[in-house]
């Protein structure tokens, strides 16, 4: 088997990864095996086809990355957080200090943390929910905006 036709395989193999992690690293990776293959198809030595398709590959990274950074903010991450603007009720204190308290929401139990260290709720009051962070409700006592 031709070494270019190895390089194109890789490739492959790797967009059809990147399908599946949807993070665009594996594609730049691909996209670097396919640099190494056209080398390769070109008569390049082994060493050349691999700096290629490493440059190739960090260049790709480096800009998928910055991409990435600077789009973060862009779209939301509660956006699809459905749970957003409902009422909780504040069950008792874990760690009063810390803010973390106990509430009850849709019949179990979940750690909130209070959003806000100027508010005091006492047990038995209604929280509304701002987000949420692991496990953990970001909540508040009024509702969010």
């Amino acid at each position: 088997m031709e070494i270019w036709l190895m390089w194109v395989i890789a490739g492959f193999v790797l967009v059809i990864a990147e399908m599946v992690t949807g993070t665009f690293y594996l594609l730049v990776v691909g996209v670097g095996a396919f640099a190494g293959a056209i080398v390769a198809w070109l008569g390049g030595n082994e060493l050349v086809q691999a700096l290629a398709g490493c440059i190739v590959a960090l260049v790709g990274a480096f800009f998928v990355h910055h991409w990435h950074v600077r789009n973060r903010g862009n779209t939301p991450h509660e956006s699809n957080f459905l749970d957003r603007g409902q009422a909780v009720v504040l069950e008792g204190w874990v760690d009063e200090a810390a803010r973390i308290a106990r509430v009850k929401y849709r019949g179990a139990w979940w750690d909130a943390r209070l959003n806000r260290p100027e508010e005091h709720p006492s047990p038995g009051s209604t929280l509304y929910i701002e987000g949420q962070e692991g496990n953990t409700l970001v909540v508040a006592s009024a509702p969010p905006r």
